[in-house]
């Protein structure tokens, strides 16, 4: 496609209240949610994406009611267990950022397994967030810059630190996002990519995660390739 978006970010909003539509519990939305996950997946290498990063769980979300977690966990057990193989036999290269330390140590485990079995892929880039919180991502990067040029005997310097502190970054290796989308209607951030969507173009819809798939994918690109980016300059002609 012609000004094809490079990288795709999507917080998955609305696995709730597709539940609560269909009179069924919040989990029911979840399993559902994976099966979106899997689509968008799939059809962003179709659609020539190299790079897609889905909000999977942030960091604010451990005060759900606990046996929300619980399944929340067992799903994202289940996804690694049974996607890992077919993602890097479509040459998927999968990555997680947000900190592991609230994670029982087989999750850990997967993730890491996952991340070593398909880090030379070179097809999409598929990075999930889980546990993930741009403010402290963003605190966690300024205390390393400070640390490199301390340890260097430097003071911060303004000419450097954008530079260093984007290296600090969990998403370091990543281009930043060129369009994020949110699904649900809800029309906000949510700590999610903070620093890193300083010039992203944004789209909402009102489809709910679980019903999102290839068409609705399309349209948030199409609505992209009409967008004029001018990264704080005036307007192309």
């Amino acid at each position: 496609m012609e000004n094809n978006p490079q990288h795709i970010a999507i917080i998955m909003d609305g696995n709730g209240r597709w539940a609560q539509a269909r009179g069924l519990p919040r989990t029911a939305g979840h399993h559902q949610g994976i099966e979106a996950c899997k689509r968008t997946i799939k059809a962003s290498a179709e659609l020539g994406v190299k790079y897609l990063t889905l909000f999977g769980f942030s960091s604010e979300n451990w005060s759900r009611p606990a046996d929300e977690i619980k399944e929340l966990m067992r799903l994202l057990r289940m996804f690694l267990r049974s996607e890992t193989a077919q993602l890097h036999g479509n040459n998927i290269r999968l990555r997680v950022i947000g900190s592991r330390k609230e994670f029982s140590s087989d999750i850990v485990e997967l993730i890491e397994n996952a991340e070593n079995l398909t880090r030379e892929n070179t097809g999409l880039n598929l990075t999930i967030a889980l546990n993930y919180g741009a403010r402290n991502e963003i605190l966690a990067a300024a205390a390393a810059y400070a640390l490199a040029m301390k340890n260097k005997g430097l003071e911060p310097c303004f000419d450097t630190a954008e530079e260093y502190f984007a290296q600090n970054l969990m998403t370091a290796d990543i281009p930043d996002p060129d369009i994020l989308v949110r699904t649900s209607g809800e029309q906000r951030i949510s700590n999610f990519l903070l620093w890193q969507c300083a010039y992203t173009e944004f789209f909402f819809t009102n489809t709910l995660w679980p019903d999102f798939g290839k068409k609705d994918l399309a349209e948030a690109i199409s609505d992209f390739q009409k967008r004029d980016r001018r990264f704080g300059s005036i307007k192309s002609v």
